[in-house]
């Protein structure tokens, strides 16, 4: 089996799809592994360790492209116009980040060429699949990424000092969804010595907050129905919404940074922060929007912006594992290589859609479009209508 990475080239994506180690094993188990001349300099890996760990280093990425069996991306499809689908032919295999949300045109067009494309996005939440877990690995290091970077911009210490000059009192930081990120941004915020608060619209992960040493802040009507089955938090209703805000003006202008990270895979963020609450904060607090992306939790956040508010700095990153591409690409490359181990038997592609990982995460496979995603989403937003229906037949009735 040949495996490829051409590299990555969305503008300040830094992360390589595999590192020289990670190949090293690959070539043991034994695969022949292509890399595009550069692929890794952006995470501080150079042409000759991937050499080193057995690996051909081709001058150009059309050359792995033409030479590849299976194609790993960090970032493909839509990530940007070099990520165009002509360079795939008949019969490839693609695994990466391929942000499949909003691709129905280009995964019409992978189908067309008959490629199997797998978006690491759609691993399922449950224990099998831990290892391949590429987003919890991101959210990660986006979480432990957006407190030193909040650190760095607040105009004071973190941790509590007492000293002869004084006492400095800890930075207050509040956190917002406490998946993944939410629970590394807690975890080291605690380790700097800020005095942490969270909130999460899913009541069972309060234990958790609180083994990190943060308090967590309930609205009260939290019930285990706010989360789906994979542990994901749901759209709210308007009354759980408004009492969360009601909660929220009480504890955003106490904090000095800010860090929110609440999302809905395929879906606006929601955003339960306004104006008004950041307006109340101290000038030179600091908010990080991790949601930026998809809307943003705050309503004032910009993606891929700093935006001031009130004499609030509210930044909306987009992409901050790329901003630590060593240990980013060194989890990620884990990720691929246990996916592929799953993907490959005896040297042989083996695509069994009858696996729960390989059926969630496959978009395209034998010349169709399955896209399990779209119909999940599908489900959800009949369900959402039929809901609608029934709030509109009350009011009627009222």
């Amino acid at each position: 089996m040949i495996i490829g990475v051409p590299g990555e080239t969305a503008e300040g994506e830094t992360r390589v799809a595999l590192t020289p180690p990670v190949a090293g094993e690959l070539v043991e188990d034994g695969h022949d592994v292509c890399v595009a001349e550069g692929a890794g300099e952006g995470a501080d890996w150079k042409d000759d360790e991937y050499r080193e760990a057995g690996c051909e280093v081709l001058e150009g990425r059309l050359d792995v492209f033409d030479r590849s069996d299976v194609v790993l991306h960090v970032r493909g499809l839509g990530a940007d116009e070099e990520a165009s689908t002509d360079r795939y032919s008949e019969g490839q295999v693609v695994v990466g980040l391929l942000g499949p949300y909003g691709l129905d045109g280009e995964l019409k067009e992978l189908a067309d060429r008959n490629v199997s494309a797998f978006a690491l996005e759609l691993i399922p939440r449950i224990s099998r699949a831990q290892s391949m877990d590429a987003v919890s690995s991101m959210d990660s290091v986006s979480g432990y990424r957006a407190i030193t970077m909040a650190a760095n911009s607040l105009p004071k210490m973190f941790p509590m000092e007492m000293t002869a000059a004084g006492t400095v009192q800890p930075a207050e930081v509040f956190v917002l969804g406490a998946g993944v990120a939410g629970l590394k941004a807690i975890a080291t915020s605690e380790r700097l010595g800020a005095s942490t608060v969270a909130n999460d619209v899913r009541p069972e992960v309060r234990e958790e907050v609180e083994s990190l040493g943060a308090e967590f802040v309930s609205v009260g009507d939290e019930t285990e129905e706010m989360s789906d089955e994979e542990g994901y938090a749901t759209e709210q209703e308007k009354s759980f919404e408004q009492k969360q805000k009601e909660m929220l003006m009480e504890v955003v202008p106490e904090a000095d940074v800010v860090i929110t990270t609440a999302a809905i895979p395929g879906r606006p963020a929601p955003q339960p922060i306004t104006d008004e609450m950041i307006e109340r904060m101290d000038p030179g607090s600091v908010v990080i929007d991790l949601a930026a992306e998809s809307g943003g939790n705050c309503e004032p956040s910009r993606a891929g912006e700093t935006v001031e508010h009130g004499g609030v700095e509210v930044r909306g990153p987009t992409n901050l594992p790329a901003t630590i591409p060593q240990t980013a690409s060194y989890l990620y490359s884990n990720n691929i290589k246990n996916m592929l181990d799953l993907l490959i038997s005896d040297g042989e592609m083996d695509i069994d859609t009858g696996d729960e990982i390989l059926d969630s995460t496959l978009l395209t496979h034998d010349g169709e479009v399955r896209a399990p995603h779209r119909e999940d989403q599908g489900e959800d937003e009949d369900e959402g209508d039929e809901n609608k229906n029934e709030e509109a037949q009350k009011e009627v009735g009222e």
